[in-house]
């Protein structure tokens, strides 16, 4: 089901199933991108309970397997919504029979859109309903429409260099390449994304901003998200900025979740937030 918030200054459609973001609205300006299938069937999907690929699409507890696909399941799932206002909607998703095949945890997740001004904040919030520890991981990935991508840069002005960690196979392979950046600025073109997206495993930056012909377009404020992938396709129209906790496994991983790089444990009961403030301009 489609549902629909706004205020004086923006609106936000909302998809429930995956409570995935279809449409954010400035001066009847769409900022995410429409879906055109020859590139991609996604606008904004949540990624959780991890983020990117497992090795063999597999991991362990205690020597049993499981089997999880790349960036979890919760994007395809249908999501309750608990709370509802003008300018504010809140999705919730339970663990379910279906969900406990292959992830064996109970919890609940659920994600806020609010619009506040010219901004919208989504708010991550996870808690673990099991009596076991938790492992997980959770990300965003958000489309933006573009056009001449080497129109675009991103500004990031906490940082001088970044360093991308190097995906074969949707896996890390310890090899990394370090970009200095003119003016704290990362030019965009689809060269960038031959092989795959652009991965930060740390930055400095947790304000940062896309800017088109050096204005700026959309900025961005992360709580608890300390990674970044940064993602297109050749000629798309659109770029992805996506703030995550956790990444993809690496090549030589052992498969044991619990020692997973990147993953987060939750205690019984525990809840953590993570939250991602959108500004349009």
């Amino acid at each position: 089901m489609i549902h629909s918030i706004s205020n004086k200054n923006i609106s936000a459609t909302i998809n429930s199933k995956g409570a995935e973001l279809v449409q954010l609205k400035k001066n009847n300006q769409n900022y995410i991108w429409e879906i055109d299938e020859q590139f991609w069937n996604k606008t904004s999907p949540i990624l959780f309970p991890i983020v990117g690929r497992l090795k063999n699409d597999e991991y362990c507890i205690n020597e049993v397997k499981y089997n999880l696909p790349r960036h979890g399941f919760a994007r395809d799932c249908e999501f309750e919504v608990i709370e509802k206002n003008d300018s504010k909607i809140v999705f919730e998703l339970l663990s379910n029979e279906t969900t406990l095949t292959n992830y064996p945890f109970q919890f609940r997740l659920r994600l806020s859109y609010e619009l506040i001004d010219n901004n919208i904040v989504l708010t991550y919030e996870t808690k673990n309903l099991s009596s076991d520890k938790m492992p997980y991981s959770i990300g965003a990935h958000p489309a933006f429409k573009i056009k001449n991508i080497e129109e675009y840069s991103l500004s990031f002005p906490n940082d001088n260099e970044l360093t991308f960690h190097s995906l074969e196979n949707e896996l890390y392979n310890n090899k990394v390449n370090r970009v200095s950046l003119e003016n704290n600025k990362l030019k965009l073109n689809y060269n960038h994304f031959k092989t795959d997206a652009l991965v930060l495993k740390s930055f400095n930056s947790n304000k940062f901003s896309l800017l088109k012909k050096d204005n700026l377009y959309v900025s961005f404020k992360l709580t608890n998200f300390p990674h970044l992938g940064i993602w297109t396709k050749e000629n798309a129209p659109f770029v992805c900025i996506e703030p995550w906790n956790g990444y993809a496994d690496n090549f030589d991983t052992n498969g044991n979740i619990f020692n997973k790089s990147g993953i987060t444990i939750l205690n019984p009961n525990e809840t953590k937030e993570n939250k991602i403030e959108i500004t349009l301009y």
